[in-house]
């Protein structure tokens, strides 16, 4: 990866917290907490720990709110009742579950998990020549959610077979087969994974291509619009700077007039 993407995904990685040292063996025990999200969501924080992480390593943490209804089979009502409950739920993903038990009430409750790897999820990484996940890619998989939908769109458009850790990164940034397709449609094709990371990562949009298209900005190079979009010039810029030229300003002078005209 390059710089920009190795860094994005650096962020990507640390905001949500998963590691691929979550798990270091089948046999690893993993600790949760439950209690409520930080801000007025209603959404349910769920941490999980290494049982036999005495070090306090945040390298084997992970931490995320979830609706309760991906808290599968939990009982809201003892979760959030006075008294203390026994406690069971799911996380069920394309890539692999947790299955949870333990106590709670109040509002918080704590307990172990186990880790189940879904086998069909493997067979079809190996069949996309993406690789066989060790468990704890595994678990960062399910972790960040990474789905068939994406993978299906990202052979459909004939990218590069992307590497686990490029499965892990567009899944932690929410990538999906509409955003694949959507760009796709668009005519664009990154030629690498990075490249699609870095459209993700800065929010490069079939709907804001389509803006510089309708103004006669048409088959913009990836890596153009990367800068485009990291300076902050939109479509609406392009036309005022349109304006002040006898000639439609090229890409590399809409870069210059925006350096020059910041508060635009």
């Amino acid at each position: 990866m390059n710089r920009i993407v190795a860094f994005v995904c650096a962020v990507l990685l640390a905001l949500v917290s998963v590691s691929s040292a979550c798990l270091a063996s089948s046999s690893d025990w993993i600790r949760f907490t439950l209690e409520p999200e930080r801000k007025d969501s209603g959404q349910i924080r769920a941490s999980f720990q290494r049982d036999d992480d005495r070090r306090g390593d945040h390298d084997n943490h992970w931490s995320t709110g979830f609706p309760a209804t991906e808290l599968s089979g939990l009982d809201v009502i003892g979760f959030r009742g006075s008294a203390t409950v026994p406690l069971r739920f799911a996380i069920v993903r394309e890539a692999g579950r947790l299955d949870c038990a333990g106590k709670g009430g109040d509002s918080y409750a704590h307990g172990n998990c186990s880790f189940t790897a879904d086998p069909g999820f493997f067979q079809l990484l190996d069949s996309r020549g993406i690789g066989r996940p060790n468990r704890e890619q595994a678990f960062g998989l399910m972790a960040v959610n990474a789905r068939r939908d994406v993978i299906d769109a990202i052979a459909a458009a004939r990218y590069p077979a992307p590497s686990i850790d490029d499965l892990m990164a567009l899944s932690a940034l929410g990538v999906d087969g509409n955003y694949v397709r959507g760009l796709a449609a668009a005519g664009y094709r990154p030629a690498s994974i990075d490249t699609l990371v870095e459209f993700k990562a800065l929010n490069i949009t079939p709907e804001w291509i389509g803006g510089f298209v309708r103004i006669g900005y048409a088959n913009i190079p990836a890596d153009d619009l990367v800068q485009l979009k990291a300076l902050g010039i939109t479509p609406e810029f392009a036309r005022w700077a349109a304006g002040q030229r006898s000639q439609t300003p090229n890409v590399n002078e809409l870069v210059e007039m925006k350096i020059f005209n910041r508060r635009r």
